[in-house]
């Protein structure tokens, strides 16, 4: 699925053939199963995210390939092995590839494809902010908006394979009682509306729960500053998107008496940081495919696409309140 210009996807993106490159030394040629279609794709495309590639280029940074043939000087992968992105800007949305065998890493393949293909950007991303900016026990408490999205519904199973309460913010909705319902199955301990974090109950959810340590933010605008409210002092904020587009306004008198900390998270630096250190990479894939062994762990809400209908998916993952990933069969 290739685009030669930035735009609206579903105007600019288009279903074209091309020959598959020849295999180099070093290469690897992946036969493509599964790709979701994320955000970030999305913002790619229209040309408004910090990562752009040259044009023409092919969509998709997450998905999961089946290894068909491996280049004479590859000794990490063989035929038939399973692989994800290193990075982003691979270019999944393809049915076959050839790519340097360090753009490529190895998952196990007896975890569901589906698990997989949405492995290598929101698990991670929920992996690191629950991991790297506070040093969260069994009992502690985290809060979190935009908890139906991939990156939420990972830190609610995350959060709770570790026995760590999340207190989980979710817009307002026609279909909110089954939403409540499919997060509470994940492990959610609390489900909240936006317009419930200004209200007095909130204090009853305290009465059982530490008021949380962490707050993790994918929206930005009031919903932010309301959440921030319930923050511990010297608690901290991890902004890692801003799906309101608006701006993060915090009192003043959050950072003067409470002493709250507002950090950002963007995996894509986080994997640029640690290019050269394997060990912390093996660790975190590792211990999440552990988690999807054990069935703590699951896919997001997918709808699989075939690739041919991929205008429709595209359309599909820009409408508001769509609590589905749309997946590409590739």
């Amino acid at each position: 699925l290739l685009y030669e210009r930035h735009g609206e996807p579903a105007a600019v993106v288009q279903l074209k053939d091309l020959e598959v490159p020849k295999l180099g030394d070093c290469d690897v040629h992946v036969k493509m199963l599964a790709a979701p279609i994320n955000p970030a794709d999305i913002n790619m495309i229209q040309g408004t995210y910090p990562l752009l590639l040259p044009l023409p280029a092919v969509g998709g940074n997450e998905g999961v390939g089946e290894v068909l043939e491996v280049g004479r000087h590859v000794r990490a992968l063989k035929p038939g092995d399973w692989v994800i992105p290193a990075d982003a800007g691979l270019g999944t949305w393809r049915t076959q590839g050839v790519f340097p065998e360090e753009m490529l890493l190895k998952v196990p393949s007896d975890i569901p494809v589906l698990c997989a293909a949405t492995l290598s950007v929101n698990p991670c991303t929920a992996f690191r902010v629950l991991a790297d900016f506070e040093s969260l026990a069994p009992g502690d408490s985290i809060i979190q908006n935009a908890a139906n999205s991939g990156v939420g519904q990972a830190v609610i199973q995350i959060a709770r394979a570790s026995g760590i309460r999340t207190i989980n913010v979710v817009r307002d909705r026609p279909d909110l009682p089954k939403l409540v319902e499919r997060l509470m199955a994940l492990g959610a301990d609390h489900v909240v509306t936006e317009e419930m974090l200004r209200k007095p109950e909130m204090k009853d959810i305290f009465k059982s729960i530490p008021r949380p340590r962490l707050a993790l933010n994918c929206v930005g605008g009031k919903s932010t500053t309301e959440m921030l409210r319930h923050l511990q002092s010297k608690g901290t904020m991890v902004t890692y998107g801003g799906m309101a587009k608006q701006p993060v306004m915090v009192p003043v008198s959050a950072f003067i008496f409470r002493d709250v900390r507002l950090r950002g998270f963007w995996m894509t630096q986080w994997r640029k940081d640690h290019a050269q250190d394997q060990e912390s990479v093996t660790m975190m894939m590792d211990t999440l495919c552990q988690l999807i062994r054990r069935g703590q762990l699951t896919a997001p809400a997918c709808t699989e696409v075939p690739v041919q209908d991929y205008r429709a998916a595209l359309e599909a993952s820009m409408k508001p309140y769509v609590s589905s990933k749309q997946i590409l069969l590739l």
